[in-house]
Order: C-alpha cells, then sequence, then structure tokens
C-alpha cells in the first residue's frame, strides 16, 4: 500500500471534519444533497462514457493505492544479471530466469528474446503493449477528470434546488436559515468530492502511469540490447541513461 497516499487523503479529511465540529457534524449531513452530488456525477460519467473506462477507472484508483512498483535502479540491475547470463551461457539460458520476473511486460519480452524472434517484431510487440497500457491509464484519468467538473456542477445544481424551494418559503422567516444552510451542503458536497478526491487521485494515477512508462521503456531498452547480445557493460550504460546520474550505480566497479 502507498502510504503516502492514503495518509494525504487522510491529513486533509481529518482536518476538514475537525473545522466542521464546532457546528455539529449533524449540520453538514443531509442526504438529498449527498445524492444528488455523488448518483448525479456517477449519471453523468455512465452517460458520457463506456462501462469498461469505468471499471478500468477503479482499477486505477485502487492501483493508485497498493501498487508497490519495483524501483528503477533494482529492474536495472536485473536486466544487466539477464545480459551476463545471456552473455555467458546464450540467450537461451534465461528461459528459466522466468520465475524471477514479475511484470508481465518483461515475461513476455525476454520469451520473445528467447524464442529467437526477429528484433523489429518484438520492437513492434511491445511499443503496442506500452501504447495501450497508456491508453489505459488516459481513460481512468478521463473519468476522474469527469468527476472533477461534474461534482461542482452538480453541486450547484443542488444549491439552486434549495434555493428555490427557500424562495417558496419566504413567508417565514424562521426557516430562511436552515433552507439556506441546506442549500449550500451541495456546494460543499461537490467541492469536497472534486477537491479531496478526484484531483489528488488524477494526479496520482498520472504520476504511476509515468513511473511505468518509465519502467517498461528501461524492460525494452534492456531487451533489445540483451537479444542484440551487447556486452553487460553496455547493456548497464544504455540502462543507466534513464536513471538521474545520482540514482546511477554500477556492478562492474
Amino acid at each position: 500500500m502507498d502510504i503516502g497516499a492514503a495518509l494525504g487523503l487522510v491529513i486533509v479529511w481529518v482536518f476538514v471534519v475537525m473545522a466542521m465540529l464546532p457546528a455539529g457534524i449533524g449540520a453538514y449531513i443531509d442526504v438529498p444533497s449527498f445524492m444528488i452530488v455523488v448518483m448525479g456525477t456517477i449519471g453523468i460519467i455512465m452517460g458520457s462514457l463506456p462501462f469498461n473506462y469505468m471499471k478500468n477507472g477503479l482499477k486505477a484508483t485502487m492501483k493508485a493505492f497498493f501498487h508497490s512498483a519495483q524501483p528503477q535502479s533494482a529492474l536495472i540491475l536485473q536486466l544487466v544479471d539477464f545480459a551476463v547470463r545471456a552473455r555467458r551461457d546464450g540467450i537461451l539460458s534465461l528461459e528459466s530466469a522466468e520465475e524471477e520476473m514479475k511484470d508481465e511486460f518483461l515475461k513476455k519480452g525476454i520469451r520473445l528474446a528467447v524464442d529467437g524472434t526477429e528484433p523489429d517484431v518484438i520492437a513492434a510487440i511491445l511499443e503496442t503493449d506500452l501504447e495501450n497500457m497508456e491508453a489505459r491509464h488516459a481513460s481512468s484519468s478521463q473519468i476522474l477528470g469527469l468527476v472533477t467538473e461534474m461534482a461542482p456542477a452538480m453541486g450547484m445544481i443542488g444549491t439552486l434546488i434549495g434555493l428555490v424551494a427557500m424562495l417558496q418559503s419566504m413567508s417565514d422567516p424562521a426557516s430562511i436559515g436552515p433552507a439556506m444552510a441546506v442549500a449550500l451542503i451541495t456546494t460543499l458536497y461537490g467541492a469536497m468530492m472534486a477537491n479531496m478526491f478526484s484531483i489528488p487521485m488524477t494526479y496520482r494515477i498520472q504520476n504511476r502511469s509515468k513511473e511505468e512508462v518509465a519502467s517498461r521503456s528501461i524492460m525494452l531498452a534492456g531487451i533489445m540490447s540483451i537479444q542484440a547480445g551487447d556486452n553487460p557493460r553496455i547493456v548497464e550504460q544504455k540502462l543507466n541513461a534513464f536513471l538521474p546520474p545520482k540514482e546511477r550505480s554500477s556492478q562492474f566497479d
């Protein structure tokens, strides 16, 4: 689990709830307002995008919290180790290394190389896989983008509905204050849903996507270099070029 992501959201929700305590949490609870914002936003998403987009968006949101990515420096060490084995024992020796690979993209690439697939074909297959992954991540961000746009809009719609009801009861001055409070709660819910959930999740998914693209680019470069029979030192130098200078290391020093 990504502690940073969970902790950040917990902090913001805790402090907002603490700010509500003087007036009483009950003053901020209104079921019709909640239904307008949440169900209205879900309805708009369902009407705007295919259902599989919603399913992918839910998976990506869960992955933003629970996915633990392999550090790129460790990935490079693994690929250089594969290059050493392939150089020493032949590329067929990597067939037995599949159990060491947790990433399906890496497994696929190594299998193709071991099977003697042409380099152009390997590159085409893996690049297509990478492009499709980016497209799936973009669809997940699109859903959260809709939540960011539509939740405040549904909150405003709920507020307008509440204001109409309030104006109809202007003959009773005592009811104006409570009615106005209820009308404003939907705007609050919409703002909270956008700023305290969908916006942080959008950035989290986008950053996770960039990390995965970078890692798979390293894998692709490593696989192609191993398949070409490059010296392990050359493989290492090629892959270290993906890292900032301070994070680079060498197995051959």
